[in-house]
Parts: C-alpha cells; sequence; structure tokens
C-alpha cells in the first residue's frame, strides 16, 4: 500500500513544480509586456518611416520631422508677376498626439499572447500611420482676399498724346481679377498631406482672369502733326515718326486752322475752283487739272471748307518754308504725291501752332 502513495506524491509534486514554471512565466511575460508599454510595436510606421521600438519622445520627434517639418515648409503663390510667401503655421495644424495614440494603438488592441508574440519572436504588429492634420479654410480665404486686392484692376487704355509735335504713347493694362474660390482650393490642395509630403517644392499660381483693355498701343493707326510755326507736316504710324515734309501754312492774313481734324477727301488731278474770296478776285472761276493749277495735281481735304494740303505749280516752290498761303497746307508737288499714297480717309490730323 506504500507504493501508490509514493507516486501520488511524486505526481503532486510535478504538478506544484509546473504550476510554478507557469506561474513564473506569465509574471516574467507580464513584467516583460510592461516594460515595453512605453515602446511603439514592431511594424509601426508613420509616411514610411520606422517607429518600431521608440519610446513616445522618440516618435513624436520622428513625427514632426516626417509629417509636421514638410508639411509646415511655406508656399509660393505666384500671379500678374508678383510672388507671396505664405506660412502654413496658423492655417494648417498637424495632431501630433493623435498620430501618437495611433502608434500605440496596436500594442493597446492586441491580446497579452500577441503582443509577447511580437518581443519574442519578432512578429510585427503592423499599422501605417496617415497623418493627421486639419486647414483651415477660413484663413486661407483671409490671406487670398488680401493678395486679391493686389492684383485685381480694371483694365486701362493706352493714350495717345502730342508732346512738342511729337506723339506720347502710354501704354494699356489688362485687367485683372483673382478667382478666390479657386485660390482657396489650390491653396488647400497644396497644403494637404499628399502634396506636401511629395513635392519638393511648394509653388501655387493665382487663378487670374484678364481683360484685355478696348484701347491698345496697336489701336494708335498712321495720324498726321502739322506744327505751323515750323512749317512742317509730320506722318506718324502709331508713335513712330514715318516721314516729315515741309510745307507754307497760311500767311497772318488768311490763317491755318488749328485744332483735331481728319482727312475727308483725296482728289488727284482736280480743277481748281475760284473759292470768291477777295485775294482771288482777279484770277478765272476755275482752272483745269495741270502744271498751272494753284493746287497741283494731288490735294488732301481736311473737314474745314477749303484746306487742304496740296501741291504747287514751279512758280510757289520757293513759298515752302513760309508762311505764304490762304489757309491751306502748300507742299512740293513730290512731298504731297507721297503723303497722299500714304493716307487714307478718316485718319487724324492735329494742326498746332
Amino acid at each position: 500500500m506504500k507504493s501508490p502513495s509514493i507516486v501520488s506524491r511524486v505526481l503532486v509534486v510535478l504538478l506544484a513544480t509546473l504550476l510554478l514554471l507557469a506561474s513564473a512565466s506569465l509574471a516574467w511575460g507580464v513584467v516583460l509586456d510592461y516594460q515595453a508599454r512605453g515602446l511603439v510595436p514592431k511594424g509601426v510606421s508613420v509616411v514610411g518611416q520606422d517607429l518600431s521600438g521608440m519610446t513616445e519622445t522618440q516618435a513624436r520627434a520622428a513625427i514632426d520631422e516626417a509629417v509636421s517639418s514638410p508639411m509646415l515648409r511655406t508656399v509660393t503663390v505666384a500671379g500678374d508677376n508678383t510672388t507671396w510667401t505664405l506660412d502654413p503655421k496658423g492655417i494648417v495644424a498637424i495632431d501630433t498626439d493623435s498620430m501618437i495614440a495611433a502608434a500605440y494603438s496596436p500594442r493597446r488592441t492586441a491580446t497579452l499572447a500577441a503582443r509577447l508574440n511580437s518581443q519574442l519572436v519578432g512578429e510585427p504588429l503592423p499599422a501605417d500611420i496617415k497623418p493627421i492634420y486639419s486647414v483651415d479654410a477660413n484663413a486661407i480665404s483671409t490671406w487670398v482676399a488680401q493678395a486679391a486686392v493686389q492684383v485685381n484692376r480694371k483694365p486701362k487704355d493706352a493714350t495717345r498724346k502730342i508732346v512738342k509735335y511729337k506723339f506720347e504713347v502710354t501704354t494699356s493694362t489688362p485687367g485683372a481679377t483673382v478667382n478666390q474660390a479657386d485660390a482657396v482650393v489650390r491653396i488647400s490642395e497644396t497644403l494637404s498631406s499628399d502634396a506636401a509630403l511629395s513635392a519638393a517644392s511648394r509653388v501655387v499660381t493665382l487663378p487670374i482672369a484678364y481683360e484685355i483693355p478696348k484701347v491698345v498701343e496697336s489701336s494708335f493707326k498712321r495720324a498726321i502733326i502739322v506744327s505751323l510755326s515750323q512749317c512742317k507736316i509730320r506722318l506718324y504710324d502709331g508713335a513712330n515718326l514715318v516721314k516729315t515734309y515741309p510745307c507754307a501754312p497760311g500767311q497772318a492774313a488768311y490763317p491755318t486752322p488749328t485744332g483735331d481734324f481728319e482727312v475727308v477727301t483725296k482728289l488727284a488731278n482736280s480743277p481748281w475752283y475760284n473759292p470768291g474770296s477777295a485775294w482771288a478776285a482777279g484770277m478765272p472761276a476755275s482752272i483745269p487739272a495741270g502744271p498751272s493749277n494753284p493746287m497741283g495735281v494731288r490735294k488732301i481735304g481736311i473737314n474745314v471748307s477749303g484746306i487742304f494740303m496740296h501741291g504747287i505749280p514751279a512758280s510757289e516752290y520757293s513759298s515752302i518754308g513760309t508762311h505764304a498761303s490762304h489757309g491751306c497746307m502748300r507742299m512740293m508737288p513730290s512731298d504731297v504725291a507721297d503723303l497722299f499714297n500714304r493716307v487714307t480717309i478718316g485718319i487724324p490730323v492735329y494742326i498746332r501752332d
């Protein structure tokens, strides 16, 4: 009867030993798990950067480097030959605390066995932490509105004015309007994590609609400036001087009118008709076209009755450069022929003293 008693005792001792070993192993596992609770589990990363085994302080620093720093880089905003620097601070808020919590989440949700298996065997508890952030659209809208003030403008027409018997042309400026709603969307997209973490540079182009002025530099075509004091007729194309012709404007008793006019007639080989003025009292009622015609073979009329730029017979060549006419602007036959071929009906004629 003694043998069964010995066997029973041995079994009890073995069972107790096994229980003791199991308890010790469990206690050791709990201690090991406790020691590792402050470390990010193996297999956790944020935007491709491994956080495995990092303390919270280390993980926070890694997140700042991988996420916060690139997302808070300044953005260059360009438009209308101007650039602005946009600082995302105050617009983009990086939620580092939530990303830290997400990094520890695999350990907190895993079973003790899974956690111990990860620590002892190296089995990862994988998790790819996405950037957690917010973008303040209202702040972007405010910034865009301020930038738009510097861009928005109405179109400005080009102008042409006479300064010292020549034209000066001021350049036109197109109107500009920033599409503020579209600009907010573009900037918001640039400030997103996908754009910020993949782009080497951060440049946004403002969406701007341009309005062409009604009058641009090319709107100004040919025009004539007559300088009575200089006895000169100048033909311009835009602001460019094409040619200068000497002339004989009206004498003191029959002055050439001054003002802004235009070409209304171009006559070739036309008769001269007596205007009935006192100075023409001794002349015939008309003179046919030809060498003796007082107005030559070409004449260019303006919208003042009886006033022309015209040729002259050889007997009057010496009058060019003096105030000798009865209100018209005498020209050498070759000069008026040249001018005749260069001008069209309707071009401006500015006659100045």
